[in-house]
């Protein structure tokens, strides 16, 4: 039901009816989770003058190993399922972004905008170079798990 049809054949109008739903409601979640993503992110806290900027690759991930382990498991956990709901939602909504290269290079640039933006303008943030890495990587755990099969099933070949 799900298949593309064969080559010079037209897919029936009820899968079609059905992609453009799935792909309809993908948008719609994709609307909700950027809402609840940019309030998550992009609240100011009261770090009481501790946040501090990283840009040195694995500086933070250390710093989080040291911590105790539920400290350490909301910090890395939280980064890795924070952007993680990308890597199911845009293959199905734009097929170009199946690729695990195309869809790292889109959600690295985003998650790069909000942490730019955490850092310049966000009262208590600071930039992380590592919870850049910890979002790209969520986003292709949750694609290599789901989201790539999801898309092919949805969307076809």
């Amino acid at each position: 039901m799900w298949q593309p049809a064969a080559p010079g054949e037209k897919a029936p109008w009820y899968v079609l009816v059905l992609r453009a739903f799935v792909v309809t409601v993908a948008l719609a979640v994709l609307g909700v989770f950027f809402y609840f993503a940019f309030r998550l992110t992009l609240t100011p806290v009261n770090d009481h003058g501790q946040a501090g900027g990283n840009l040195h690759p694995g500086r933070s991930l250390r710093f989080y190993m040291d911590r105790p382990t539920k400290e350490a498991f909301l910090q890395i956990g939280g980064n890795l399922a924070l952007l993680a709901p990308l890597g199911v939602l845009l293959p199905i909504v734009w097929r170009s972004l199946r690729g695990p290269l195309r869809l790292m290079l889109v959600t690295g640039a985003f998650s790069l905008a909000i942490e730019t933006v955490q850092g310049a303008v966000v009262m208590g943030r600071a930039f992380d170079i590592d919870d850049v890495i910890l979002n790209v990587a969520g986003v292709l755990i949750a694609y290599f798990l789901l989201g790539r099969r999801l898309s092919k099933k949805v969307r076809g070949s």
